[in-house]
């Protein structure tokens, strides 16, 4: 191959290069979802218009919420027809757990207790990760910080707890869906001990609410 054919074949290989090498980082990319956030606010904390604020309640940025949010599955689950995911209705059914006892819950969760009628069986159910935990956060709530129409009942006023360590691992994330009296605002998410009955270790007890994937 003379040098100037070997020149056009690099060129034509570098080519192609450039038409592939964006298609696959696309194909990659990570679509968030919308915050659910409509109202802007100044630094008072008082509602403004959102127009050219740039905050969320004015780009309303990320893959709008599907209507309806939920579908009720009427066997004690519902869809969350944004993420797909499965989740259990009854939002308080085990009470407060140690991380251990509630991995233990949800993994051992079957048809037929929790309200469930939905055929699952033992493996099915685990504590979700605290990207699925907060994917139901609606930020244009509070008490209870949950998308209108949501079918969850029996929240708790308390912290609700993930399966994923915080920086430390002897915290683990988790969100509340309303505010308590300790200072959780709805709709955080931090790391945190459970009860706060002084010990501030992971083997505190918080509530669950267990999740599945579609079949």
């Amino acid at each position: 191959m003379t040098m100037e054919r070997t020149m056009v074949a690099l060129c034509a290989i570098f080519a192609a290069l450039i038409l592939v090498v964006p298609a696959a980082a696309d194909a990659g990319a990570i679509d968030l979802p919308r915050t659910g956030q409509q109202t802007c606010y100044d630094s008072a904390g008082k509602a403004i218009a959102c127009a050219g604020t740039g905050q969320d309640g004015d780009l309303r940025a990320g893959n709008p919420w599907p209507v309806p949010r939920f579908t009720d599955n009427n066997d004690g689950t519902a869809t969350d027809n944004l993420t797909g995911l499965i989740w259990l209705k009854n939002a308080n059914c085990f009470g407060e757990k140690t991380l251990t006892e509630a991995l233990t819950a949800a993994s051992t969760l079957g048809s037929g207790a929790c309200g469930l009628s939905d055929g699952s069986v033992a493996g099915d159910w685990r504590v979700p990760n605290i990207n699925e935990l907060r994917s139901l956060i609606d930020y244009s709530r509070k008490d209870i910080a949950l998308p209108s129409g949501h079918p969850f009942y029996n929240i708790a006023d308390g912290i609700y707890r993930s399966s994923t360590d915080a920086a430390d691992a002897t915290f683990n994330l988790h969100v509340t869906f309303k505010t308590i009296f300790y200072g959780w605002a709805a709709g955080q998410i931090s790391s945190g001990y459970g009860n706060y009955n002084g010990k501030k270790t992971i083997a505190q007890s918080s509530t669950i609410l267990p999740v599945r994937n579609a079949r």
